[in-house]
């Protein structure tokens, strides 16, 4: 026995003397690295990109909204297309559901902080054009943009992507001449017309300097091909016998960029900032195809108007620290422009043109129609008996909201705008944009009635509502109506050929309303 527990014992000592020495041998436990560090220099959500001195913050919401009575999935109200015409090729209701990603970086310089910034939307829409009609060429396989709407289908836009450097700006980005709240100064439709709007970004250059004090000014270059051309009418060849005036555009190629910029003043009651811009009108030919403005083999020979500048003005104010309430607030914006009428007739997408159907008690009508064009300019060429040069378009818009918190999870507002557009001039006087535009439509239209008077002049009032309920931080539903007018100048009545499925037959001249309901679910993170 004695052998025995030595044996165990020395063993024992052994082992411990192994597991001793081994154990000097073993890595030291390192001190926990942290791979992300929060950067507090930007405000919430920056973080440290690991191994840099950049910060970086990424973020976005999902959407969902479903609207009815619309001419697509976005809020827009049936003013043209099928849903204007109240066919049966029109959608009663029209869904979308978006995902948007921002990525957020900055970085500390001598010159201030270097920053880029990013939005990716990926979308997928019920059909999602104005019109649906197989008529249309926008639904043809030829043309047929739809496509991205079927099943397991979507697609992607690109709304931000700009880098800013020592007060310059350079990509896609805000024009200098937008508002903070651009169109949205309540509603969650992206139709509230009647001032500028690039919401979703316009190519540019731009440079802000800081006065101190909550002064600052901005200058800018802004490309002008996707946002500030509405349409420009030759109106010799693009004659329309549908009754909404003329079509296709006879703008010219991209010859100068816009020239924009604002004075704003940013303090603890809110913001006033005056805002211009001017636009260069360019046409391309005298001699072009009736109805669409496509090209001819003659068209370059027909020569062409001189350019014409046009431009536009716009003063906004943010009223905040209302009696009514804790974060109510009041914004406004006004507007005029001559050739620039984008800036008014705006959107986050298109300018829109406006022609709209509706029931007629007039003996003899099939239906009332209403309709307004919108444009920069129009001219007709000399061999047509016009004066050949181009005759810019007016226009001048107000819109604005009363936003109010009931309590930290109701909240409501009341939205509304008013626009006009005018062609100056008289009928009869074909020195003049408004005699030049009635004599065409004139020749082609058919039969008119007694009372009937041309006035290419039109305004739109709208008008809308919206509450919204954040039971938690961030997901927010909502429910929108919105109204809109239009006020059109035309009288009696008059044989169109409408679109088809349209007959060709008599229509009222008539001022025309429409009514849609937009619901929202917003997810931001």
């Amino acid at each position: 026995m004695k052998i025995i527990r030595s044996l165990i014992v020395g063993s024992a000592a052994t082992l411990i003397a192994i597991a001793t020495a081994n154990a000097a041998d073993l890595p030291v436990k390192a001190n926990a690295v942290e791979y992300v560090r929060v950067c507090s220099l930007y405000g919430a959500g920056f973080f440290y990109i690991p191994g840099t001195d950049t910060c970086i913050k990424l973020g976005g919401y999902l959407r969902v909204d479903t609207t009815f009575n619309s001419s697509s999935t976005q809020g827009n109200p049936a003013w043209n297309g099928d849903s204007g015409a109240q066919d049966r090729y029109r959608n009663y209701f029209g869904t979308r559901s978006r995902l948007a990603l921002t990525i957020d970086t900055r970085t500390e310089s001598e010159y201030g902080a270097v920053r880029t910034f990013a939005q990716a939307d990926f979308s997928f829409d019920m059909l999602g054009s104005s019109s649906q009609n197989p008529n249309s060429l926008s639904t043809q396989l030829g043309n047929n943009t739809n496509l991205l709407y079927s099943a397991g289908g979507g697609y992607t836009s690109v709304e931000f992507a700009f880098i800013q450097f020592a007060g310059f700006t350079f990509g896609k980005s805000a024009s200098a001449y937008a508002t903070p709240w651009h169109g949205f100064p309540g509603n969650t439709t992206s139709y509230l017309i009647g001032g500028h709007d690039t919401v979703t970004g316009v190519s540019n250059i731009q440079y802000t300097a800081q006065f101190g004090n909550g002064v600052s000014g901005t200058i800018g270059l802004d490309d002008p091909a996707v946002y500030s051309r509405t349409a420009l009418y030759d109106l010799q060849t693009n004659l329309s016998a549908t009754g909404n005036g003329t079509t296709g555009n006879a703008y010219a190629g991209v010859r100068a960029p816009d020239v924009v910029g604002n004075i704003r003043v940013d303090q603890a009651w809110g913001l006033f900032q005056i805002s211009a811009a001017a636009h260069l009108v360019d046409a391309s030919y005298n001699a072009l195809t009736a109805g669409t403005a496509q090209p001819t083999a003659l068209s370059e020979i027909s020569e062409h108007p001189e350019d014409k500048w046009g431009g536009s003005v716009m003063a906004a104010l943010n009223i905040k620290n209302l009696p009514t309430g804790a974060g109510d607030d009041i914004k406004i914006d006004a507007s005029y422009a001559k050739g620039d009428t984008k800036n008014v007739i705006s959107t986050s997408a298109a300018s829109p043109s406006f022609a709209m159907f509706g029931g007629s008690s007039r003996p003899g009508a099939y239906q009332s129609f209403g309709f307004g064009a919108t444009t920069d300019g129009v001219y007709l060429p000399a061999i047509a008996g016009g004066t050949g040069d181009i005759k810019l378009t007016e226009a001048y818009g107000v819109r604005g909201a009363f936003n109010h918190n009931w309590d930290p999870y109701w909240s409501s507002s009341l939205f509304g705008s008013y626009s006009a557009v005018r062609y100056n001039g008289a009928i009869g006087d074909l020195t003049s944009a408004k005699g030049q535009y009635c004599a065409v439509y004139a020749t082609s239209t058919g039969a008119k009635s007694a009372d009937y008077s041309c006035n290419p002049d039109f305004n739109i009032a709208q008008l809308g509502f919206v509450t919204r309920w954040t039971p938690v931080k961030n997901l927010t539903f909502s429910g929108e109506v919105l109204w809109v007018h239009l006020d059109q100048k035309f009288t009696g009545a008059a044989t169109l050929a409408a679109s088809a499925p349209k007959p060709t037959t008599v229509y009222e001249y008539r001022d025309q309303d429409a009514v849609s309901l937009q619901l929202r679910v917003q997810r931001n993170f």
